[in-house]
């Protein structure tokens, strides 16, 4: 494995570092835009430590417990809590005041409670297990399956948690799947222009979407209704307009369904209540396009990536501004993260994938594309599937360098004036910790994948006929449906235009035979 000591920045403290003047980095609205760009890792920025703060007890749709007391985390100076709608930059110093409201009233609770570390480690645990209880009780009253005890669905559960944090995982379903009837695929209609990005709300209720004009919707899933709609400004109207006045490239939501953030061509990111639709925080700092995003598993740690080559981290609870990291030479086009810290990112015309691991202050790169890498996704822990403008589709495990699988010309080959080449993939999708995938392009089509043989091998399923560029793709938690955003251009440019296709949201029910799904433990090899 290519391991590589990546190059880190975090918040400038004092004057004692002379701070880099920011250089102007450039990218054409064409393909040609995105090569040529040369690295100028700005290794002499001082370094400063920003207190990473505690992890909030996991949910129950968390993936494990994971006792966080006795373990030693890392201090270092705490980021003051800032107003809500305050701009955030990573070019500024941290306001370092006296403890703010939330950090007394926790320091109060904590005087009150007055309980050893062992203490509080089985109180949590004793929750969790209560939980799981409940939702497994739930769960089986449901699905009419009394005659299983409530201890051997905490068993299975507990299993299922260290599986998956494990990384090996694989809820077998794609055998199950059944040919989407393209009469039952609903189609959504609210956005101008072409749809860039969206994301499904933890409990399957909600989508939201977001599109070159700028605006940002919220859908019911169940009715199809548009509950909240932010509409995108004019140039120039940043300062007085509350969305985003650019396109919008990219969006996550948090874990917990509380945050939802994303990003823009005007170097913004934008965190809003998902509730109310109302804009929280601006963070800034980046000094290109804003173009992936994605909220670490089980807390409010964001991590960004941008045209500007480097990756941020930032604290949304806290508000703040936490580290940046170098590496890639060329535009970063997708970046997605799991449970660990850790995130994965997709390095566009530098044809590398890489895994940035936070704590080590290190990456893996990983190469297998011969074109521009486009897209990337987590599968689970251990493993991610990426796309490329190649037509190419890899599965990759963390542990290899090199693609476990490689399914070329993916979607077919199309005639460009007068030259054979393959469809770009401009959309991948995983249905998290099983053998389900999707990829999208513009051919007509969203496809589905089995991963066999152990991660080893891709296995076309069906095809869903979908007119446009699919530019985003994402399946429900459940794995009930998948949700295509379609557009008459591409999410990064406008090399073609497909005018007979409809900017929407199409969502396509995945329907499976009456087995239930069954998981399995690939081999570690």
């Amino acid at each position: 494995m290519a391991a590589v000591g990546s190059c880190r920045a975090k918040a400038p403290r004092g004057v004692a570092g002379r701070r880099r003047p920011r250089a102007a980095v450039r990218a054409g609205p064409g393909r040609a835009g995105r090569r040529g760009l040369r690295s100028d890792c700005p290794c002499e920025v001082a370094l400063v430590g920003v207190r990473v703060p505690s992890r909030p007890i996991p949910s129950l749709g968390s993936p494990r417990f994971v006792p966080q007391v006795l373990g030693a985390e890392r201090r270092s100076r705490a980021a003051a809590v800032r107003p809500v709608d305050e701009e955030v930059s990573s070019d500024s110093e941290p306001e370092s005041p006296s403890l703010g409201r939330r950090r007394r009233r926790e320091a109060a609770v904590e005087e009150e409670v007055e309980e050893t570390p062992q203490e509080k480690k089985l109180r949590l645990a004793k929750l969790y297990l209560e939980e799981l209880r409940q939702h497994e009780e739930e769960r089986a009253a449901a699905e009419e399956e009394e005659e299983t005890h409530p201890a051997d669905l905490i068993g299975d559960r507990l299993k299922e948690d260290v599986l998956e944090q494990k990384g090996r995982l694989q809820r077998l379903v794609a055998k199950d799947v059944q040919p989407p009837d393209p009469a039952s695929i609903r189609v959504l209609r609210g956005h101008q222009l072409p749809v860039t990005c969206l994301v499904i709300s933890p409990d399957d209720r909600f989508i939201f979407s977001a599109s070159k004009d700028g605006s940002l919707i919220k859908w019911e899933v169940e009715s199809g209704k548009r509950l909240c709609v932010v509409p995108g400004g004019k140039k120039g109207t940043e300062e007085r307009h509350m969305g985003h006045a650019s396109h919008v490239l990219c969006m996550a939501i948090s874990s917990d369904g509380k945050y939802l953030a994303t990003g823009d061509r005007n170097k913004l990111i934008m965190v809003w209540d998902t509730a109310t639709c109302k804009r929280l925080h601006i963070f800034t700092g980046h000094r290109d396009a804003v173009s992936g995003l994605s909220f670490r598993k089980g807390t409010h740690q964001l991590y960004s990536a941008s045209h500007d080559r480097c990756v941020k981290v930032w604290n949304v609870a806290e508000n703040a501004y936490m580290e940046t990291l170098f590496g890639h030479q060329d535009v970063i086009t997708g970046l997605d993260s799991l449970s660990r810290e850790c995130c994965v990112t997709a390095g566009g015309r530098d044809g590398t994938v890489r895994l940035w691991k936070i704590p080590e202050e290190s990456q893996l790169v990983f190469y297998g594309h011969q074109g521009s890498i486009d897209c990337i996704q987590l599968i689970n822990e251990e493993h991610m599937v990426s796309g490329a403008d190649d037509g190419s589709v890899a599965l990759w495990g963390l542990a290899k360098k090199k693609p476990l699988a490689l399914a070329r010309q993916a979607h077919g080959m199309q005639d460009a004036q007068g030259v054979q080449q393959p469809y770009w993939i401009s959309a991948v999708a995983a249905l998290r910790n099983s053998d389900l995938l999707a990829t999208g392009s513009h051919s007509a089509s969203v496809k589905l994948w089995k991963c066999s043989e152990g991660f080893r091998k891709l296995e076309p399923l069906w095809a869903i006929p979908l007119v446009g560029f699919v530019n985003s793709l994402e399946f429900s938690a459940a794995g009930d449906f998948l949700v295509a955003g379609l557009g008459q251009e591409h999410r990064l440019g406008r090399w073609w235009r497909i005018k007979e296709a409809k900017n929407s949201i199409c969502i396509i029910p995945l329907k499976r035979r009456a087995t239930a799904p069954s998981s399995h433990v690939p081999d570690s090899s």
